[in-house]
């Protein structure tokens, strides 16, 4: 790895979903190099920082190697949910974009 950082928006795209209060976060990687990378890069330890949200547990992150995806689950990051938070966006969809800036080291062969 070279001392240069990218983003995740350079290797993936990021899904967002919720269920209750819960804000479901998918990761898709675009190759097989770009997986690899955000698997090392993207801890849960990582994500929770990222979003510095008062959760109400540790945030989950399963690995889903034969679709090159990643899904963390975040409880608690939507307050209430879509029908008992005050917030604009209940649903977190643009939570994924919150993401999709997170830094992570570039490839030595760019991105995909």
């Amino acid at each position: 790895m070279s001392g240069m950082m990218s983003t995740v928006d350079s290797y993936a795209d990021v899904r967002a979903g919720d269920k209750g209060d819960t804000l479901i976060l998918d990761v898709l990687a675009r190759d097989q190099a770009a997986y690899d990378l955000l698997a090392g890069a993207l801890t849960a330890e990582a994500v929770a920082a990222h979003y510095a949200l008062d959760l109400t547990g540790p945030v989950v992150r399963r690995l889903l190697p034969g679709v090159r995806a990643l899904v963390f689950v975040l409880p608690g990051a939507l307050g209430g949910g879509v029908t008992g938070s005050p917030v604009l966006d209940g649903h977190g969809k643009a939570l994924s974009y919150h993401l999709l800036g997170y830094r992570v080291p570039s490839r030595l062969d760019g991105p995909a």
